[in-house]
């Protein structure tokens, strides 16, 4: 297992639900401090500058996956939960979650009433997760409240990383969107021993699944000249998907989005970015998903306007216990930004705004 690889397993692994980021966060501050001055915002945001003068460029990820948060717990010791983020009904029956409580995680799984015990009409419909629980092997309120468990703690989806029989292919949770927060910290590694005619800030983000909240502190605090979101895309290599509603194919490299539902990019950026792709001979992607929304919607309204683009990677199955990304994907995403950054010059950047 190489070192990035390594990362990206410490990243995705790591519990960090939406206002819980905290291991995210300092997963992050381990891989960066080395590089560059840290700070953060009041939201548990994570900001590495590196550069002293020129341009100042954002790169940002968010740290927060999509999970629950527990609200209740029952007579018989079941725990009611509120999600975190958008989960669709039928990706959440059955699949293993882990409880983080002030004595440590407790392992638990999603439970729903079985088909047998259903009606012909039940069964016809998805189940609603307004009716399921989490179930941690307790057999009343206080075995469970004996466990550690409280409302409020935070639940997380239970699947390490795994890498696929092509190992080029990656399995785990919260490729959206430790992959963003890997790319920064890997895109900064590069930079290393690189000379770059501007200030570079690395970001992770909290709280973007309910709201892009954690956008706004650090964009404040930065007050960007050029924005890049670095989020995952739907890939639309697999059965049923059609080619109107997702672009994007495991391996044949990053997406930028010419369009999105929150952010239409800056069209100077994105004719750079297309631009290096082919001088550098990145393999890129297109597409445009008008149901998508990422931290750019934020970035690009800030003071006057910021120019912002998304650059991402296609993605299977994400906003779900097991989603997979192709490794070189990734590291041609690191080098295409590289490449582009290099490029931010504060005569670039100014014939931009204009």
């Amino acid at each position: 297992m190489d070192d990035t690889l390594k990362m990206l397993k410490e990243l995705t692994d790591a519990p960090g639900v939406s206002g819980f980021e905290g291991p995210v966060r300092q997963i992050m501050r381990r891989y960066l401090e080395p590089i560059g001055e840290i700070s953060t915002d009041n939201l548990g945001g994570v900001i590495c500058r590196k550069g002293e003068s020129g341009p100042r460029i954002m790169l940002a990820g968010h740290m927060d996956e999509i999970g629950f948060m527990v609200t209740r717990i029952t007579a018989e010791g079941f725990l009611k939960f509120q999600p975190l983020g958008g989960w669709w009904d039928q990706a959440l029956a059955a699949q293993r979650v882990e409880v983080y409580t002030r004595q440590g995680p407790i392992i638990g799984v999603i439970g729903s009433k079985p088909p047998h015990v259903m009606t012909a009409e039940e069964r016809q419909k998805v189940y609603e997760k307004k009716d399921m629980f989490i179930d941690v092997g307790a057999l009343s309120r206080e075995e469970a409240e004996s466990f550690g468990i409280r409302p409020g703690d935070p639940v997380v989806p239970f699947s390490p990383l795994t890498v696929m029989r092509n190992p080029k292919l990656l399995m785990a949770k919260a490729w959206d969107n430790r992959f963003g927060c890997a790319l920064v910290v890997e895109v900064l590694h590069r930079m290393q021993g690189r000379p770059h005619p501007n200030v570079l800030f690395a970001v992770g983000n909290a709280q973007e699944e309910v709201g892009l909240r954690g956008a706004v502190t650090t964009t404040n605090m930065i007050a960007p000249d050029i924005g890049f979101v670095l989020e995952t895309s739907i890939a639309g290599d697999t059965p049923g998907i059609e080619p109107d509603a997702a672009q994007g194919k495991l391996g044949q490299g990053p997406v930028i989005l010419l369009y999105d539902g929150s952010m239409i990019p800056h069209t100077g950026l994105r004719d750079l970015v297309i631009g290096v792709a082919e001088t550098e001979h990145v393999p890129l992607q297109l597409d445009s998903l008008a149901t998508y929304g990422t931290d750019g919607a934020r970035i690009q309204v800030f003071g006057a306007g910021v120019p912002t683009i998304v650059v991402g990677v296609p993605v299977r199955y994400i906003h779900s216990h097991a989603a997979i990304m192709h490794r070189d994907d990734f590291d041609n995403a690191a080098r295409l930004l590289v490449a582009v950054i290099r490029r931010l010059d504060a005569e670039t950047v100014q014939e931009m705004k204009r």
